[in-house]
Protein backbone atom coordinates (compact mmCIF):
# COMPACT_ATOMS: atom_id res chain seq x y z
CA UNK A 1 0.00 0.00 0.00
CA UNK A 2 1.22 3.35 -0.75
CA UNK A 3 1.50 5.23 2.08
CA UNK A 4 2.62 8.54 0.73
CA UNK A 5 -0.24 9.87 -1.00
CA UNK A 6 -2.63 9.43 1.85
CA UNK A 7 0.41 11.38 4.28
CA UNK A 8 0.30 14.07 1.96
CA UNK A 9 -3.65 14.45 1.68
CA UNK A 10 -3.66 14.31 5.70
CA UNK A 11 -0.73 16.98 5.53
CA UNK A 12 -3.36 19.59 2.88
CA UNK A 13 -6.26 19.45 5.04
CA UNK A 14 -5.99 21.84 8.03
CA UNK A 15 -6.88 21.31 11.68
CA UNK A 16 -8.86 24.25 11.93
CA UNK A 17 -11.03 22.96 9.39
CA UNK A 18 -12.16 19.80 10.46
CA UNK A 19 -12.51 21.89 14.36
CA UNK A 20 -15.00 23.86 12.42
CA UNK A 21 -16.40 21.01 11.02
CA UNK A 22 -17.24 18.82 13.74
CA UNK A 23 -18.72 22.25 15.64
CA UNK A 24 -20.74 22.46 12.85
CA UNK A 25 -22.47 19.43 13.74
CA UNK A 26 -23.22 20.60 17.07
CA UNK A 27 -27.24 21.46 16.94
CA UNK A 28 -27.68 25.43 17.29
CA UNK A 29 -29.98 25.05 19.95
CA UNK A 30 -26.83 23.42 22.26
CA UNK A 31 -24.78 26.95 21.34
CA UNK A 32 -28.29 28.65 22.30
CA UNK A 33 -28.39 27.11 25.97
CA UNK A 34 -25.11 27.36 26.39
CA UNK A 35 -25.01 31.12 25.62
CA UNK A 36 -27.83 31.90 27.60
CA UNK A 37 -25.90 29.92 30.64
CA UNK A 38 -22.96 31.73 30.30
CA UNK A 39 -25.13 35.28 30.01
CA UNK A 40 -27.15 33.86 33.30
CA UNK A 41 -23.53 33.50 35.27
CA UNK A 42 -22.67 36.78 33.89
CA UNK A 43 -25.98 38.34 35.34
CA UNK A 44 -25.72 36.63 38.62
CA UNK A 45 -22.63 38.06 39.21
CA UNK A 46 -23.12 41.84 37.81
CA UNK A 47 -26.52 41.77 39.83
CA UNK A 48 -24.80 40.32 42.91
CA UNK A 49 -27.70 37.83 43.07
CA UNK A 50 -27.43 35.63 46.12
CA UNK A 51 -30.38 33.49 45.56
CA UNK A 52 -28.25 30.38 45.78
CA UNK A 53 -27.05 30.79 48.98
CA UNK A 54 -30.08 31.85 50.34
CA UNK A 55 -31.50 28.46 48.78
CA UNK A 56 -28.33 26.34 50.19
CA UNK A 57 -29.03 28.13 53.57
CA UNK A 58 -33.25 27.18 53.39
CA UNK A 59 -34.26 30.49 53.39
CA UNK A 60 -33.53 30.90 57.04
CA UNK A 61 -31.86 34.58 55.87
CA UNK A 62 -29.08 36.22 57.47
CA UNK A 63 -29.10 37.05 60.99
CA UNK A 64 -28.75 40.83 62.06
CA UNK A 65 -24.96 42.03 63.47
CA UNK A 66 -25.31 44.52 66.24
CA UNK A 67 -22.77 46.78 67.52
CA UNK A 68 -23.12 48.83 70.70
CA UNK A 69 -21.50 49.54 73.83
CA UNK A 70 -21.30 46.58 75.71
CA UNK A 71 -21.79 49.06 78.99
CA UNK A 72 -25.02 50.72 77.09
CA UNK A 73 -27.86 51.00 79.25
CA UNK A 74 -29.83 51.66 76.45
CA UNK A 75 -28.60 48.55 75.12
CA UNK A 76 -30.08 46.48 78.09
CA UNK A 77 -33.42 48.01 78.47
CA UNK A 78 -34.56 48.63 74.31
CA UNK A 79 -31.96 46.45 72.07
CA UNK A 80 -33.15 43.21 74.36
CA UNK A 81 -36.79 43.92 74.06
CA UNK A 82 -36.37 44.19 70.25
CA UNK A 83 -37.44 40.91 68.88
CA UNK A 84 -36.59 42.15 64.85
CA UNK A 85 -33.34 43.50 65.57
CA UNK A 86 -32.62 39.75 67.32
CA UNK A 87 -33.97 38.09 64.59
CA UNK A 88 -32.77 37.75 61.15
CA UNK A 89 -33.33 38.77 57.78
CA UNK A 90 -34.69 37.31 54.63
CA UNK A 91 -35.04 39.26 51.16
CA UNK A 92 -37.80 38.38 48.75
CA UNK A 93 -36.69 35.29 46.71
CA UNK A 94 -37.11 36.50 43.90
CA UNK A 95 -35.59 40.25 44.41
CA UNK A 96 -32.21 38.57 45.68
CA UNK A 97 -30.16 41.30 44.78
CA UNK A 98 -29.41 44.78 45.99
CA UNK A 99 -29.81 45.95 42.77
CA UNK A 100 -33.21 44.65 41.94
CA UNK A 101 -34.33 45.84 45.20
CA UNK A 102 -32.91 49.20 44.78
CA UNK A 103 -34.82 49.04 41.27
CA UNK A 104 -37.92 47.90 42.68
CA UNK A 105 -38.74 50.34 44.94
CA UNK A 106 -37.73 53.03 42.65
CA UNK A 107 -40.15 51.78 39.96
CA UNK A 108 -42.77 49.97 41.83
CA UNK A 109 -42.42 49.93 45.36
CA UNK A 110 -46.20 48.82 46.14
CA UNK A 111 -46.85 52.07 48.53
CA UNK A 112 -49.97 51.98 50.98
CA UNK A 113 -52.76 54.42 49.73
CA UNK A 114 -53.04 57.58 52.07
CA UNK A 115 -53.42 61.09 51.82
CA UNK A 116 -51.39 63.51 53.66
CA UNK A 117 -52.99 66.97 55.76
CA UNK A 118 -50.54 69.34 54.60
CA UNK A 119 -48.99 72.41 56.26
CA UNK A 120 -47.17 75.29 54.48
CA UNK A 121 -44.21 76.63 56.80
CA UNK A 122 -42.86 79.61 56.00
CA UNK A 123 -39.01 79.77 57.03
CA UNK A 124 -37.56 83.59 58.11
CA UNK A 125 -35.75 83.80 54.96
CA UNK A 126 -38.78 83.58 52.71
CA UNK A 127 -38.14 79.69 52.24
CA UNK A 128 -41.62 77.39 52.14
CA UNK A 129 -41.05 73.63 53.53
CA UNK A 130 -43.97 71.38 52.88
CA UNK A 131 -45.24 69.43 56.08
CA UNK A 132 -47.40 66.47 55.39
CA UNK A 133 -49.16 64.51 58.47
CA UNK A 134 -50.93 61.89 58.37
CA UNK A 135 -52.00 60.26 61.83
CA UNK A 136 -54.59 57.03 63.13
CA UNK A 137 -57.95 58.58 62.16
CA UNK A 138 -56.53 58.99 58.51
CA UNK A 139 -55.44 55.37 58.43
CA UNK A 140 -57.69 53.46 60.43
CA UNK A 141 -60.07 51.28 58.12
CA UNK A 142 -57.45 50.35 56.18
CA UNK A 143 -57.89 53.53 53.87
CA UNK A 144 -57.08 57.41 54.34
CA UNK A 145 -59.88 59.28 54.90
CA UNK A 146 -60.63 63.47 55.61
CA UNK A 147 -61.84 64.10 58.93
CA UNK A 148 -61.02 67.38 60.51
CA UNK A 149 -58.36 69.86 59.15
CA UNK A 150 -56.03 69.73 61.82
CA UNK A 151 -53.14 67.15 61.85
CA UNK A 152 -52.69 67.33 66.01
CA UNK A 153 -54.22 68.34 69.17
CA UNK A 154 -52.50 71.14 70.98
CA UNK A 155 -52.44 69.56 74.18
CA UNK A 156 -52.31 65.96 72.68
CA UNK A 157 -49.50 63.81 74.18
CA UNK A 158 -49.17 61.61 71.01
CA UNK A 159 -45.54 60.51 70.20
CA UNK A 160 -44.91 62.87 66.81
CA UNK A 161 -42.35 61.27 64.57
CA UNK A 162 -40.57 63.43 62.49
CA UNK A 163 -39.47 61.96 58.33
CA UNK A 164 -36.55 63.28 56.83
CA UNK A 165 -36.60 61.91 53.09
CA UNK A 166 -33.66 61.61 51.17
CA UNK A 167 -32.00 62.92 47.91
CA UNK A 168 -34.85 64.15 45.43
CA UNK A 169 -37.20 62.18 47.44
CA UNK A 170 -40.25 63.65 49.17
CA UNK A 171 -43.37 62.62 51.23
CA UNK A 172 -44.40 60.62 47.75
CA UNK A 173 -41.45 58.17 47.91
CA UNK A 174 -43.02 54.26 48.09
CA UNK A 175 -40.21 54.00 51.03
CA UNK A 176 -41.66 57.23 53.44
CA UNK A 177 -45.49 56.11 52.57
CA UNK A 178 -44.86 53.09 53.87
CA UNK A 179 -42.75 54.26 56.73
CA UNK A 180 -45.60 56.38 57.63
CA UNK A 181 -48.70 54.33 56.87
CA UNK A 182 -47.24 51.87 59.50
CA UNK A 183 -46.01 54.28 62.17
CA UNK A 184 -49.66 55.79 62.20
CA UNK A 185 -51.93 52.73 62.01
CA UNK A 186 -49.73 51.79 65.68
CA UNK A 187 -50.78 54.98 66.89
CA UNK A 188 -48.01 57.87 65.76
CA UNK A 189 -48.87 61.02 64.59
CA UNK A 190 -46.36 61.05 61.47
CA UNK A 191 -45.33 64.35 59.77
CA UNK A 192 -42.83 64.41 56.56
CA UNK A 193 -40.53 66.96 56.44
CA UNK A 194 -40.40 68.08 52.50
CA UNK A 195 -37.05 69.72 51.70
CA UNK A 196 -37.11 73.01 49.54
CA UNK A 197 -38.65 72.92 46.46
CA UNK A 198 -39.53 69.26 46.57
CA UNK A 199 -43.10 67.61 47.38
CA UNK A 200 -44.54 70.09 44.57
CA UNK A 201 -43.94 73.22 46.28
CA UNK A 202 -41.67 75.61 44.50
CA UNK A 203 -38.63 77.95 45.48
CA UNK A 204 -39.81 80.62 47.44
CA UNK A 205 -36.38 82.40 48.27
CA UNK A 206 -32.58 81.96 47.23
CA UNK A 207 -32.20 79.67 50.06
CA UNK A 208 -31.79 75.73 49.27
CA UNK A 209 -30.91 72.71 51.50
CA UNK A 210 -28.01 70.64 50.80
CA UNK A 211 -26.19 67.11 53.04
CA UNK A 212 -25.14 69.02 55.44
CA UNK A 213 -27.79 71.96 56.19
CA UNK A 214 -29.56 71.11 59.35
CA UNK A 215 -31.13 74.88 60.24
CA UNK A 216 -34.39 73.83 58.91
CA UNK A 217 -34.73 70.57 60.08
CA UNK A 218 -33.81 72.37 63.40
CA UNK A 219 -36.11 74.94 63.04
CA UNK A 220 -38.97 72.65 61.96
CA UNK A 221 -38.25 70.75 64.90
CA UNK A 222 -38.22 73.48 67.22
CA UNK A 223 -41.97 74.88 65.94
CA UNK A 224 -43.41 71.64 66.47
CA UNK A 225 -42.07 71.30 69.63
CA UNK A 226 -43.99 74.30 70.37
CA UNK A 227 -47.23 73.83 68.71
CA UNK A 228 -47.40 70.17 70.44
CA UNK A 229 -45.66 71.01 73.81
CA UNK A 230 -46.90 67.66 75.59
CA UNK A 231 -46.29 65.37 72.37
CA UNK A 232 -42.47 63.34 72.71
CA UNK A 233 -40.90 63.85 69.58
CA UNK A 234 -38.64 61.38 67.09
CA UNK A 235 -37.44 61.16 64.09
CA UNK A 236 -36.67 58.68 61.13
CA UNK A 237 -33.88 60.09 58.38
CA UNK A 238 -33.54 58.03 55.11
CA UNK A 239 -30.20 58.30 52.94
CA UNK A 240 -28.94 62.09 52.45
CA UNK A 241 -32.02 62.60 55.57
CA UNK A 242 -30.00 60.21 58.08
CA UNK A 243 -26.90 61.92 57.19
CA UNK A 244 -28.71 65.62 58.47
CA UNK A 245 -30.36 64.23 61.31
CA UNK A 246 -27.18 62.67 62.48
CA UNK A 247 -25.50 65.77 62.06
CA UNK A 248 -28.39 67.45 63.76
CA UNK A 249 -28.11 65.38 66.45
CA UNK A 250 -24.34 65.69 66.81
CA UNK A 251 -24.79 69.73 66.71
CA UNK A 252 -26.88 69.64 69.25
CA UNK A 253 -26.15 67.32 71.81
CA UNK A 254 -28.52 66.97 74.70
CA UNK A 255 -30.24 70.24 73.32
CA UNK A 256 -32.17 68.71 70.83
CA UNK A 257 -36.08 68.46 71.43
CA UNK A 258 -36.10 64.65 70.00
CA UNK A 259 -36.18 61.78 72.80
CA UNK A 260 -35.41 59.46 70.03
CA UNK A 261 -34.42 58.65 66.15
CA UNK A 262 -33.56 56.36 63.36
CA UNK A 263 -31.20 56.69 60.71
CA UNK A 264 -31.72 54.36 57.66
CA UNK A 265 -28.99 53.35 54.61
CA UNK A 266 -27.17 57.05 55.96
CA UNK A 267 -23.93 57.60 53.67
CA UNK A 268 -21.85 59.01 56.56
CA UNK A 269 -19.11 60.12 54.79
CA UNK A 270 -19.65 61.33 51.58
CA UNK A 271 -16.41 61.87 50.28
CA UNK A 272 -16.00 58.22 50.64
CA UNK A 273 -19.37 57.77 48.91
CA UNK A 274 -18.28 59.93 46.05
CA UNK A 275 -15.24 57.59 45.41
CA UNK A 276 -17.37 54.68 45.42
CA UNK A 277 -19.92 55.32 43.14
CA UNK A 278 -17.75 56.39 40.28
CA UNK A 279 -15.77 53.15 41.55
CA UNK A 280 -17.68 50.35 39.05
CA UNK A 281 -19.99 50.43 36.23
CA UNK A 282 -23.04 49.32 38.48
CA UNK A 283 -22.54 52.12 40.35
CA UNK A 284 -21.78 54.75 37.67
CA UNK A 285 -25.39 53.70 36.41
CA UNK A 286 -27.21 55.16 39.57
CA UNK A 287 -24.70 57.92 39.66
CA UNK A 288 -26.04 58.40 36.30
CA UNK A 289 -29.50 58.17 37.01
CA UNK A 290 -28.96 60.37 40.50
CA UNK A 291 -27.62 63.01 38.30
CA UNK A 292 -30.70 63.11 36.06
CA UNK A 293 -33.21 63.28 39.10
CA UNK A 294 -30.85 66.33 39.98
CA UNK A 295 -30.92 67.97 36.63
CA UNK A 296 -34.74 67.59 36.63
CA UNK A 297 -35.15 69.34 39.82
CA UNK A 298 -33.32 72.27 38.68
CA UNK A 299 -35.40 72.62 35.54
CA UNK A 300 -38.16 72.89 37.90
CA UNK A 301 -36.64 76.13 39.66
CA UNK A 302 -34.31 77.11 36.63
CA UNK A 303 -35.28 80.96 37.39
CA UNK A 304 -33.72 80.69 40.42
CA UNK A 305 -30.88 78.71 40.09
CA UNK A 306 -29.78 79.74 36.74
CA UNK A 307 -28.97 83.22 38.63
CA UNK A 308 -27.65 81.57 41.71
CA UNK A 309 -25.04 78.78 39.84
CA UNK A 310 -23.26 77.41 36.98
CA UNK A 311 -26.62 76.67 34.96
CA UNK A 312 -24.64 75.71 32.16
CA UNK A 313 -22.38 73.48 33.93
CA UNK A 314 -25.44 72.42 35.56
CA UNK A 315 -26.99 70.97 32.12
CA UNK A 316 -23.74 69.15 31.13
CA UNK A 317 -22.82 67.36 34.57
CA UNK A 318 -22.39 63.54 33.71
CA UNK A 319 -21.54 62.54 37.37
CA UNK A 320 -22.92 64.10 40.89
CA UNK A 321 -19.24 65.43 41.62
CA UNK A 322 -19.57 67.45 38.02
CA UNK A 323 -23.15 68.41 39.41
CA UNK A 324 -22.25 69.45 42.40
CA UNK A 325 -19.28 71.47 41.55
CA UNK A 326 -21.07 73.52 39.45
CA UNK A 327 -24.50 74.07 41.55
CA UNK A 328 -23.28 73.00 45.14
CA UNK A 329 -19.75 73.73 45.69
CA UNK A 330 -20.84 77.68 43.81
CA UNK A 331 -24.38 78.26 46.17
CA UNK A 332 -22.24 77.13 49.33
CA UNK A 333 -19.08 78.92 48.74
CA UNK A 334 -16.84 76.02 49.31
CA UNK A 335 -13.12 76.15 48.24
CA UNK A 336 -13.37 72.69 46.39
CA UNK A 337 -16.27 69.93 46.11
CA UNK A 338 -14.30 67.86 48.31
CA UNK A 339 -14.34 70.66 51.44
CA UNK A 340 -17.98 70.15 51.04
CA UNK A 341 -18.17 66.47 51.18
CA UNK A 342 -15.86 66.98 54.10
CA UNK A 343 -17.64 69.61 55.92
CA UNK A 344 -20.87 67.58 55.61
CA UNK A 345 -20.18 64.48 56.78
CA UNK A 346 -21.81 63.15 59.69
CA UNK A 347 -19.66 60.36 60.99
CA UNK A 348 -17.50 63.77 62.41
CA UNK A 349 -20.74 64.51 64.65
CA UNK A 350 -21.15 60.66 66.07
CA UNK A 351 -19.66 60.87 68.76
CA UNK A 352 -21.87 64.15 70.30
CA UNK A 353 -25.15 61.82 69.90
CA UNK A 354 -26.96 62.20 72.86
CA UNK A 355 -29.97 60.09 72.04
CA UNK A 356 -30.34 57.08 71.90
CA UNK A 357 -30.64 56.07 67.88
CA UNK A 358 -30.93 53.61 65.62
CA UNK A 359 -28.46 52.97 62.69
CA UNK A 360 -29.67 50.72 59.94
CA UNK A 361 -27.77 49.96 57.02
CA UNK A 362 -27.08 47.00 54.44
CA UNK A 363 -23.60 45.87 53.41
CA UNK A 364 -24.60 45.25 49.73
CA UNK A 365 -26.27 48.63 49.82
CA UNK A 366 -25.18 49.97 45.99
CA UNK A 367 -25.45 53.57 46.98
CA UNK A 368 -23.95 54.13 50.45
CA UNK A 369 -21.03 52.05 50.52
CA UNK A 370 -20.31 50.25 54.21
CA UNK A 371 -16.52 51.36 53.85
CA UNK A 372 -18.27 54.99 54.85
CA UNK A 373 -19.64 53.18 58.27
CA UNK A 374 -18.07 54.72 61.37
CA UNK A 375 -17.74 51.41 63.13
CA UNK A 376 -15.39 51.94 65.89
CA UNK A 377 -17.13 55.61 66.79
CA UNK A 378 -20.97 53.79 67.05
CA UNK A 379 -19.42 51.42 69.12
CA UNK A 380 -18.19 54.00 71.49
CA UNK A 381 -21.35 56.24 71.89
CA UNK A 382 -23.42 54.59 74.61
CA UNK A 383 -26.42 56.42 72.80
CA UNK A 384 -26.07 54.21 69.22
CA UNK A 385 -27.45 51.06 68.24
CA UNK A 386 -25.90 49.96 64.64
CA UNK A 387 -27.50 47.40 63.32
CA UNK A 388 -26.13 45.70 59.59
CA UNK A 389 -27.58 43.18 57.61
CA UNK A 390 -25.67 41.63 54.21
CA UNK A 391 -28.39 42.22 51.88
CA UNK A 392 -31.04 45.01 51.79
CA UNK A 393 -30.17 47.43 48.63
CA UNK A 394 -30.55 50.92 49.02
CA UNK A 395 -33.62 52.08 51.49
CA UNK A 396 -35.36 48.72 50.50
CA UNK A 397 -35.36 45.68 52.62
CA UNK A 398 -38.28 44.19 50.70
CA UNK A 399 -39.38 40.64 52.99
CA UNK A 400 -41.84 38.39 52.13
CA UNK A 401 -42.85 36.25 49.16
CA UNK A 402 -45.22 39.41 47.90
CA UNK A 403 -42.34 41.81 48.92
CA UNK A 404 -45.11 44.00 50.34
CA UNK A 405 -43.22 44.64 53.36
CA UNK A 406 -39.72 46.56 54.31
CA UNK A 407 -38.08 45.06 57.28
CA UNK A 408 -36.51 48.02 58.04
CA UNK A 409 -40.30 50.10 58.78
CA UNK A 410 -41.06 47.19 61.07
CA UNK A 411 -37.64 47.52 63.02
CA UNK A 412 -38.11 51.34 63.85
CA UNK A 413 -41.52 50.67 64.74
CA UNK A 414 -40.70 48.14 67.32
CA UNK A 415 -37.56 50.38 68.29
CA UNK A 416 -39.90 53.26 68.87
CA UNK A 417 -42.59 51.28 70.16
CA UNK A 418 -40.05 49.80 72.70
CA UNK A 419 -37.92 53.18 73.71
CA UNK A 420 -41.91 54.91 74.08
CA UNK A 421 -42.35 53.11 77.56
CA UNK A 422 -38.40 52.29 78.20
CA UNK A 423 -37.26 53.88 81.64
CA UNK A 424 -34.47 54.45 79.78
CA UNK A 425 -36.15 57.66 78.76
CA UNK A 426 -38.19 59.07 81.52
CA UNK A 427 -35.52 61.06 82.14
CA UNK A 428 -34.83 62.62 79.38
CA UNK A 429 -38.19 63.52 78.75
CA UNK A 430 -38.31 65.06 82.50
CA UNK A 431 -35.09 66.66 81.52
CA UNK A 432 -36.33 67.85 78.31
CA UNK A 433 -39.77 69.63 80.38
CA UNK A 434 -38.03 71.59 82.85
CA UNK A 435 -36.09 73.56 79.76
CA UNK A 436 -36.95 75.34 77.12
CA UNK A 437 -36.26 74.21 73.55
CA UNK A 438 -33.28 76.16 71.99
CA UNK A 439 -32.26 76.19 69.02
CA UNK A 440 -28.06 76.19 68.27
CA UNK A 441 -26.51 77.53 65.41
CA UNK A 442 -25.21 75.04 62.66
CA UNK A 443 -21.26 74.77 62.09
CA UNK A 444 -21.62 74.63 58.95
CA UNK A 445 -20.70 77.68 57.39
CA UNK A 446 -23.97 80.37 57.14
CA UNK A 447 -23.87 81.41 53.60
CA UNK A 448 -26.15 80.19 50.68
CA UNK A 449 -26.27 75.94 50.35
CA UNK A 450 -27.35 74.05 47.58
CA UNK A 451 -27.95 70.17 48.00
CA UNK A 452 -27.30 67.25 45.44
CA UNK A 453 -26.53 64.37 47.62
CA UNK A 454 -30.15 62.60 47.56
CA UNK A 455 -32.76 64.51 47.46
CA UNK A 456 -32.55 67.44 45.25
CA UNK A 457 -30.64 71.05 45.42
CA UNK A 458 -31.14 73.82 47.87
CA UNK A 459 -29.37 76.64 49.41
CA UNK A 460 -28.96 77.45 53.22
CA UNK A 461 -30.52 80.27 55.03
CA UNK A 462 -28.86 83.60 56.29
CA UNK A 463 -28.52 84.15 60.45
CA UNK A 464 -30.69 86.53 60.50
CA UNK A 465 -33.39 85.65 63.46
CA UNK A 466 -37.22 86.93 62.28
CA UNK A 467 -40.18 85.01 62.91
CA UNK A 468 -41.86 82.03 61.08
CA UNK A 469 -44.93 81.17 60.64
CA UNK A 470 -47.04 78.21 59.19
CA UNK A 471 -49.79 78.13 56.23
CA UNK A 472 -52.04 75.38 57.05
CA UNK A 473 -53.55 73.45 54.02
CA UNK A 474 -56.08 70.46 53.63
CA UNK A 475 -54.17 68.80 50.58
CA UNK A 476 -54.83 65.23 49.21
CA UNK A 477 -52.07 63.56 48.41
CA UNK A 478 -53.86 60.07 47.02
CA UNK A 479 -51.20 59.47 44.47
CA UNK A 480 -48.78 63.01 45.65
CA UNK A 481 -47.91 63.94 42.26
CA UNK A 482 -46.38 66.88 41.35
CA UNK A 483 -48.89 69.78 41.77
CA UNK A 484 -48.88 72.98 40.51
CA UNK A 485 -48.22 75.54 43.26
CA UNK A 486 -52.32 76.99 43.24
CA UNK A 487 -52.75 73.31 44.97
CA UNK A 488 -51.14 74.85 48.45
CA UNK A 489 -51.77 78.52 48.11
CA UNK A 490 -54.99 78.35 50.00
CA UNK A 491 -53.89 80.48 53.03
CA UNK A 492 -54.78 79.91 57.03
CA UNK A 493 -52.97 79.59 59.68
CA UNK A 494 -52.17 76.85 62.57
CA UNK A 495 -53.99 78.99 65.29
CA UNK A 496 -57.13 78.07 67.40
CA UNK A 497 -60.09 79.53 66.63
CA UNK A 498 -60.61 81.38 69.34
CA UNK A 499 -57.11 82.95 68.63
CA UNK A 500 -58.84 84.13 65.50
CA UNK A 501 -61.34 85.49 67.32
CA UNK A 502 -59.65 87.34 69.58
CA UNK A 503 -56.68 89.04 67.91
CA UNK A 504 -55.28 90.87 71.46
CA UNK A 505 -54.43 87.13 72.79
CA UNK A 506 -52.94 86.46 69.36
CA UNK A 507 -50.69 89.78 69.01
CA UNK A 508 -49.53 88.68 72.50
CA UNK A 509 -48.89 85.43 72.23
CA UNK A 510 -46.74 86.45 68.89
CA UNK A 511 -44.60 88.90 71.54
CA UNK A 512 -44.15 86.62 73.78
CA UNK A 513 -42.97 84.27 70.96
CA UNK A 514 -40.39 87.12 69.71
CA UNK A 515 -39.04 87.42 72.91
CA UNK A 516 -37.86 83.75 73.59
CA UNK A 517 -36.56 84.05 70.08
CA UNK A 518 -34.27 86.89 71.24
CA UNK A 519 -33.45 85.25 74.79
CA UNK A 520 -32.93 81.48 73.81
CA UNK A 521 -29.94 82.14 71.60
CA UNK A 522 -28.39 85.03 74.68
CA UNK A 523 -28.65 82.43 77.31
CA UNK A 524 -27.47 79.60 75.11
CA UNK A 525 -24.16 81.32 74.84
CA UNK A 526 -24.41 82.32 78.30
CA UNK A 527 -24.30 79.15 79.51
CA UNK A 528 -21.57 78.02 77.66
CA UNK A 529 -19.44 81.34 79.16
CA UNK A 530 -20.30 80.27 82.10
CA UNK A 531 -18.95 76.57 82.19
CA UNK A 532 -15.59 78.02 80.53
CA UNK A 533 -15.15 80.71 82.77
CA UNK A 534 -12.51 79.14 85.05
CA UNK A 535 -10.96 77.94 82.48
CA UNK A 536 -10.85 81.16 79.92
CA UNK A 537 -9.80 83.14 83.18
CA UNK A 538 -6.62 81.72 84.29
CA UNK A 539 -5.65 80.59 80.41
CA UNK A 540 -6.07 85.11 80.06
CA UNK A 541 -3.87 85.10 83.08
CA UNK A 542 -1.42 82.94 81.84
CA UNK A 543 -1.55 84.60 78.29
CA UNK A 544 -0.73 87.99 79.63
CA UNK A 545 2.20 87.08 81.96
CA UNK A 546 3.79 85.41 78.88
CA UNK A 547 3.41 88.00 76.44
CA UNK A 548 4.05 91.48 78.83
CA UNK A 549 7.03 89.72 80.86
CA UNK A 550 10.03 90.99 78.88
CA UNK A 551 8.57 94.68 79.32
CA UNK A 552 7.83 94.47 82.41
CA UNK A 553 10.85 92.76 83.36
CA UNK A 554 12.82 95.40 81.98
CA UNK A 555 10.84 98.04 84.04
CA UNK A 556 11.62 96.52 87.27
CA UNK A 557 15.84 95.73 87.03
CA UNK A 558 15.21 99.75 85.80
CA UNK A 559 13.67 100.43 88.46
CA UNK A 560 15.62 98.32 91.21
CA UNK A 561 19.31 99.65 89.80
CA UNK A 562 18.21 103.45 90.36
CA UNK A 563 17.34 102.72 94.07
CA UNK A 564 19.80 100.61 94.98
CA UNK A 565 22.41 102.54 92.54
CA UNK A 566 24.43 103.85 96.03
CA UNK A 567 24.32 100.47 97.41
CA UNK A 568 28.26 98.82 98.21
CA UNK A 569 27.69 95.73 99.70
CA UNK A 570 31.11 95.81 100.78
CA UNK A 571 30.73 98.76 103.61
CA UNK A 572 28.22 96.20 105.83
CA UNK A 573 30.97 93.23 106.03
CA UNK A 574 33.56 96.42 107.53
CA UNK A 575 30.44 97.23 109.66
Amino acid sequence: MDWEPLAAAKASISPYDLLFQALALIPFSHYFFAASFLFLIFLYSFLEIHFLQDLLTLFRGDPVTLNYNSCSELAQSVVANCKILQGRYLATPWLSSPHLQTAFLSFLGRPPPLTYRRHLFRAFDGGTIALDWLTYTDVVGGTSCMLDSSAALKGDKTPIVIVIPGLTSDSAAAYVKHLAFNLARQGWNVVVSNHRGLGGVSLTSDCCYNAGWTEDLRKIIDHIRCEYPEAPLYAVGTSIGANILVKYLGEDGANTPLVGAAAICSPWDLLICDRFINRRPMQKLYDRALTVGLQGYAQLHQSILSRLANWEGIEKSSSLRDFDNHATRVLGKFETVDTYYRRSSSTNYVENVSVPLLCVSALDDPVCTSEAIPWDECRLNENIILATTPHGGHLAFYEGITASSIWWVRVVNEFFGVLRTSPHIEGRKKMQGSTMPKPLQSSIDQAPYLNVMEDGMVTAMSNEQTDAFVEDISNEHTTHSKKDEGTISDKGTSVDLTDKLNPEKQIMQQVEQNVKDLIVPVQGRIDKLSRRSRQSIWLLVYIAVITTWPFVGSVVLSVLKRRFKTFKPGTLFRK
